[in-house]
């Protein structure tokens, strides 16, 4: 049998166990479509919530108090040097705009700071940091080498707030894997146990082929295609559903993230980039549930 022929067999073979046990292959679709739907949710939501922090940390700036004996040059070139350290943009606020902004926070509060004697303020510079020095580490050495200039007498960045929004982000990320690893798991599970029932209904036939001389390769090759077409079509049934999510959910999505993030957090749920990966998963779990079943069921 030429290769084309073989090709041929194995591709109607595969097709027509999809037709004689379609219960028993719709199960393993049906699970694929919702694990991978699920997993492009996460991943879709996990960029908003990426994107919202990405947008609570460019509120993360540096305070850095000066000496109230600086003059106005020294303060120039204090903040010419902070931004050639960091990269940002650093902005001096004098000790009267200080207490005029803490008196507008403050609201009716403010107005018991007018009977103070003296401005308690010092004066400061606020500094702008870049995306890439705003994890805790980089910002810790940062305040570290910002205390050892001249004229420097403190250093605020809200240290614990940082901290805060980093140990989020991780464990965002840690619990979308652990997730990720057990659905993947359990969806191989049942991919595997509903395509044994599917070998058991056709192992009279597989009995045959053997008798005759067929290969382990040609008895195993249609099961695996089975599987193939199982995690395609689950795919294809999950792309669907995050297509209609996005219909019918998808402008409160954005919305909200709009909302809190600025105009550009809206945070498509369908791209690309997701679609190819979200069908190469499902391939590869209807292949690897199709392997372990045929493995363990056919023994050959």
């Amino acid at each position: 049998m030429s290769v084309l022929a073989k090709t041929a067999y194995f591709w109607r073979s595969a097709a027509s166990g999809l037709r004689h046990a379609p219960f028993v292959h719709f199960i393993a679709v049906t699970t694929i479509a919702i694990a991978l739907f699920a997993a492009g949710l996460a991943q879709a939501l996990g960029r908003g919530v990426d994107a919202l922090l990405a947008s609570l940390g460019g509120e993360v700036q540096v305070t850095v108090y000066l000496s109230p004996g600086l003059d106005e040059e020294g303060a120039t070139v204090l903040r010419e040097r902070m931004e050639a350290a960091s990269g940002g943009r650093a902005s001096l606020v004098p000790p009267q705009a200080a207490l005029e902004r803490l008196a507008r926070e403050l609201g009716d509060l403010g107005e018991a700071l007018a009977q103070l004697p003296e401005n308690p303020l010092p004066p400061s510079l606020e500094l702008q940091v870049p995306a890439e020095r705003r994890t805790p580490g980089a910002l810790k050495q940062l305040a570290k080498e910002l205390r050892a200039l001249p004229g420097v007498t403190g250093v605020d960045y809200g240290e614990e707030a940082v901290e805060r929004l980093s140990a989020i982000s991780r464990a965002l990320r840690y619990g979308g894997w652990v997730a990720f690893a057990v659905v993947l798991l359990a969806t191989v599970v049942i991919v595997s146990a509903t395509l044994q029932l599917a070998i058991y209904a056709r192992r009279g036939e597989i009995e045959i082929q053997k008798l005759v001389g067929a290969t382990d390769r040609f008895v195993k090759m249609p099961f695996l295609i089975e599987g193939f077409l199982q995690g395609l079509l689950g795919a294809g049934v999950a792309l669907a559903g995050l297509a209609l999510f996005e219909r019918l959910v998808g402008p409160g999505m954005n919305s909200l993230l709009s909302f809190l993030v600025g105009p550009g957090g809206a945070v498509p749920l369908l791209e690309p980039g997701l679609a190819l990966e979200m069908v190469a998963v499902g391939c590869a779990l209807g292949l690897g549930g199709s392997f372990i079943a045929v493995g363990r069921f056919l023994r050959v």
